[in-house]
């Protein structure tokens, strides 16, 4: 477990980790896949996609690995994603108590997604969240996507600490490998598809059950200085 003398920020994934949007997403994807011409996926299988990038999403699903095809299906599910993926994406009930414990403790906070940005915003003002987070970096703010820890690095600078200074909050194991390659410590939460034991392979600093066991969590008690 990486130790840590204490920590100025917190920063998130979204999908899953702070929010549910499996409904939108799944909607989205077979939308796509339709107007290719192609058989819809399974749910389950569309859910373990949920935070890597569209391209990743297609080549996963259809095993396909044409640039120009996965670009087709990006422009498809974006167009339709317009329509209906904040309606359909839904915040957890955590999220609020959370974050306004650790804005309460000093620590800034942010986000760091593959979900575009201007999305999230929406999401976030839509329940009254718009003013909590420091900066959030989305799909259309970097050209490396997650595992590639160009968008967290870019968070930690704009949120003026270091790796060392930080932990990353997600749901999967491209969570994961983005806070390694980032140096940044990680904790897993489990309230998206990816089950505890498949962390085992990563040094990861905590593993918690939901977002309401962050803040008083053992394991990270001592960097977040609480009582």
């Amino acid at each position: 477990m990486k130790v840590l003398q204490g920590i100025k920020a917190v920063v998130f994934d979204f999908d899953y980790t702070l929010a549910n949007s499996a409904p939108g997403v799944i909607t989205c994807v077979n939308f796509a896949l339709s107007k290719m011409g192609l058989s819809t996926a399974p749910e389950e299988a569309i859910c373990k996609t949920i935070g890597t990038s569209l391209s990743a999403t297609y080549e996963t699903l259809t095993g396909d690995m044409r640039r120009d095809r996965s670009t087709v299906f990006a422009g498809l599910f974006v167009s339709h994603a317009e329509e209906i993926m904040v309606p359909n994406t839904v915040l957890f009930d955590t999220v609020k108590p959370v974050v306004a414990d650790l804005k309460g403790r000093g620590l800034r906070l942010g986000i760091v997604s593959t979900k575009y940005r201007y999305r999230i915003e929406k999401i976030l003002s839509r329940d009254g969240l718009d003013n909590c987070f420091d900066v959030i970096v989305g799909g259309e703010d970097v050209t490396e996507h997650k595992p590639d820890p160009a968008g967290l690095l870019y968070a930690l600078r704009h949120l003026e600490c270091t790796p060392g200074d930080a932990l990353y909050v997600g749901d999967t194991l491209v969570d994961a490998e983005t806070a390694k390659r980032a140096h940044v410590a990680f904790v897993a939460v489990l309230s998206g598809v990816t089950p505890r034991e498949a962390f085992k392979s990563y040094e990861i600093h905590s593993v918690v059950e939901n977002l309401l066991q962050l803040p008083d969590c053992p394991a990270i008690r001592a960097c977040l200085k609480l009582p």
